[in-house]
């Protein structure tokens, strides 16, 4: 095995000149290229549109049209703010969520809420494996599915514990141009504008069970546990990679650019990423809803039923854009739930560390993803582990995002970055909404 290579000094200048928040327009220099600019909210939000929640979003346009397109609309604002928070919580104090947590509350609800996170991902995370392999033989058939899955593991555990962390981040960061394959998707349909527009602004609300729990499963998709430890751990480790950064606690100085550059790329990326999702509710509901197909069980599914309806170019960008996604969201469920366990139990983390200085981080990243593949192979149905998964976030991200808006108003862990009252707002909002969701999905 190779190390992971440290950065050389004449790498660390350049990372430095090139770093946004240096380059920040804020601070009065040379505007720097948009791309540039984003990184984990970019990230993090494409992320969010992995396989199993492609099969949620395909679930509502095949079994309700446009009629839920609203959900989308009402989820950004939302997902934005609990994400610029998380953000700021990381790039303010130089630890992420868990690391608070360890410091400032109660050590049973750390590990109530590691453990959560660290189960509800490894079942995403192999849900999603069988997804990118099951999409694969639609479009190339002949590999066995256990190759494959096999071999899309390996891949995304040596990516994380291989590459330099700057090549790393890139990688994902063009990866996300895989989600372009869904807006591709909605100009192959015809689509109902009038009623994308009613389903958008002037939405029929339903009481009824399934539609009940369709709008519980896109909003448990859409703000998730692991997007928050995500995003939080990827700014400290911006910390350590560009070495002009130092918390903001310690660096007040610096907080005009930092908190500009981590609004931009958030609102950016959870705004991508929504739209992502809402191109995906309009492409089966401009066909397979349209055709009368409404039961949708896997995005793989989704991608088959489109092929005799919407042809075989629609097919094959809807089923590549699986496997695309796959390799963004994979890496970042280990790693969210790494950066947990990690700074839990006190070890060395992220991802800018070599492999022999983080060996318990590194090996928690492969056993997660391990445990995910394996998953695959045994009798359990990963549909319902995915609705498990899905039930496991939803209860634990109501006390994390109790926690973390605590943490984000208190003053001595944020000093005089602590969020204002707009972000206050949204996110007691968000936490409002995602308590509803619990309860709903446990009535229904």
């Amino acid at each position: 095995m190779t190390d992971r290579p440290r950065m050389r000094d004449h790498e660390r200048e350049r990372d430095k000149d090139h770093d946004p928040e240096a380059n920040s327009p804020v601070v009065g220099t040379t505007r720097p290229p948009l791309f540039g600019i984003l990184g984990p909210g970019l990230i993090t939000g494409a992320s969010d549109d992995d396989p199993s929640g492609i099969a949620t979003y395909s679930q509502a346009g095949a079994q309700f049209g446009y009629g839920l397109s609203w959900t989308l609309l009402l989820t950004y604002p939302l997902m934005s703010a609990v994400q610029i928070i998380s953000a700021r919580v990381g790039r303010t104090t130089g630890h992420g969520i868990a690391g608070i947590l360890r410091r400032h509350y109660p050590n049973w609800l750390l590990q109530a809420l590691v453990f959560l996170l660290v189960a509800a991902n490894t079942i995403n995370l192999g849900a999603d494996l069988g997804a990118m392999a099951d999409a694969f033989t639609l479009v190339l058939p002949g590999p066995p599915k256990w190759l494959l899955i096999g071999l899309f593991a390996g891949i995304c555990v040596y990516t994380q514990v291989f590459l330099q962390y700057t090549r790393y981040v890139s990688v994902l960061k063009w990866l996300t141009l895989a989600l372009f394959a869904y807006f591709a998707a909605v100009l192959t349909t015809q689509v109902d504008w009038k009623a994308l527009g009613t389903g958008l602004f002037f939405p029929v609300l339903q009481w009824n069970k399934d539609y009940l729990t369709t709008v519980v499963a896109v909003f448990g998709t859409t703000i998730s546990p692991y997007l928050f430890f995500w995003q939080a751990s990827q700014e400290v480790e911006d910390i350590h990679t560009y070495p002009h950064r130092h918390r903001l606690t310690r660096a007040p100085r610096q907080g005009e650019a930092a908190l500009h550059r981590i609004e931009v790329d958030t609102l950016v990326g959870m705004g991508f990423s929504n739209l992502v999702a809402l191109a995906i509710v309009v492409t089966t509901a401009a066909t397979l809803h349209k055709s009368g197909i409404t039961d949708i069980a896997t995005s793989a599914q989704a991608a088959e039923a489109l092929r005799p309806i919407a042809g075989e170019f629609a097919f094959l960008i809807f089923a590549l854009g699986i496997i695309g996604t796959g390799f963004l969201a994979v890496p970042v469920l280990a790693g969210s739930a790494a950066y947990a366990l990690g700074e839990a139990r006190k070890w060395p983390v992220g991802f800018s560390q070599r492999w022999q200085e983080a060996k318990a981080f590194y090996a928690t990243v492969a056993l997660a993803t391990l445990v995910g593949m394996v998953m695959n192979f045994t009798s359990i149905d990963p549909i319902k582990a995915l609705y498990w998964s899905a039930v496991i976030n939803g209860v634990a991200s109501v006390p994390i995002l109790v926690t973390m808006m605590l943490i984000a108003r208190r003053d001595d862990i944020m000093g005089q970055f602590s969020i204002g009252k707009s972000l206050t707002v949204l996110g007691w909002i968000a936490t409002l909404l995602m308590a509803i969701t619990v309860a709903a999905m446990a009535v229904t």
